[in-house]
């Protein structure tokens, strides 16, 4: 049978290893990551203090308050691990060696290694103020560098954007030049709607305002509203339609879902009212030679 114990302490007596030393710097190496593993659980708890502070209970919405409460969470949760790993092997590796020249080349490999990484380095540096000044957060529907999407994730390197058709994009910071954020304190849905040029103009104008104005004091969905909508009359005079266009103030963010509805809305009362909204059409006439026409004739 292996005697597993005795192999050990002829492997000590071999090495000349001092077991009481060995033991108090296994006990230091256990205290290390103990401590490490305390930070980490402090820094999950005042991530997810913050999150609660900011919550205002309403799952269906995301105010400003909280889409910067979980950017902010998301970052400290991000970095304060990172942080907490490279601190912990740094103290590990102090009890064996002396880490002091260690840290001195890794200082001058850093500035050899930065050279020639400068795209991360600007990353970093664009990552940091677009959290400093708030550009965007958590939640806010934006368009970045060619896309557009809802930011997922985002910390000091790059950010993430979740398109409709589910692509994920990520973004690295550093090429992010111009930002549009369409969900930034409040939205605007702009919708315009074409009627015939037979119609009458004032009612479809008085239809539209009818409209707009019923859905805005409706109990289901006045609470997406940010103001008194508004038509502000005719916009174009098109090929085949003339169009009058309305202006819906929205909460951040529910401009899409109430002019879905509201298109949903004027579609049902141009019918009822007897009002066009018609569409592109094209008359083909056919014109041969006068004698293929004579010829067809007789």
């Amino acid at each position: 049978m292996l005697d597993a114990p005795g192999i050990v302490r002829r492997l000590i007596d071999l090495l000349e290893v001092d077991t009481g030393a060995l033991i108090k710097l296994g006990l230091k190496v256990v205290a290390i990551w103990l401590f490490a593993w305390i930070t980490w659980r402090v820094v999950r708890t005042i991530a997810r203090r913050i999150e609660l502070a900011v919550d205002d209970g309403d799952d269906s919405t995301l105010t400003a308050a909280e889409k910067r409460g979980q950017t902010i969470a998301q970052l400290l949760r991000s970095v304060g691990s990172i942080m907490i790993v490279v601190i912990g092997i740094l103290l590990t590796l102090n009890l064996f060696i002396d880490i002091g020249p260690l840290l001195a080349g890794a200082g001058i490999l850093g500035l050899a290694v930065s050279f020639g990484a400068q795209s991360l380095v600007k990353d970093v540096i664009s990552g940091f103020f677009i959290l400093f000044e708030n550009q965007f957060a958590i939640g806010d529907v934006i368009e970045a560098a060619g896309k557009e999407g809802v930011v997922e994730r985002m910390n000091l390197r790059v950010v993430q954007l979740r398109d409709t058709n589910g692509n994920l994009h990520v973004l690295p910071n550093g090429q992010i030049a111009v930002v549009t954020n369409k969900t930034k304190g409040w939205s605007r849905g702009v919708v315009d709607v074409g009627v015939a040029y037979e119609a009458d103009i004032d009612k479809a104008i008085a239809v539209l305002r009818s409209e707009a104005l019923a859905l805005a004091a409706d109990p289901d969905w006045a609470s997406r509203f940010d103001g008194e909508p508004e038509v502000v009359g005719v916009q174009s005079l098109g090929d085949s339609s003339i169009q009058i266009r309305t202006l819906l103030r929205t909460q951040a963010g529910k401009q899409w879902e109430v002019m879905r509805e509201f298109r949903r809305r004027v579609k049902l009362r141009f019918d009822k009212e007897g009002l066009e909204i018609p569409f592109p059409q094209q008359v083909v006439r056919h014109i041969g030679a006068p004698g293929a026409r004579g010829a067809r004739d007789a």
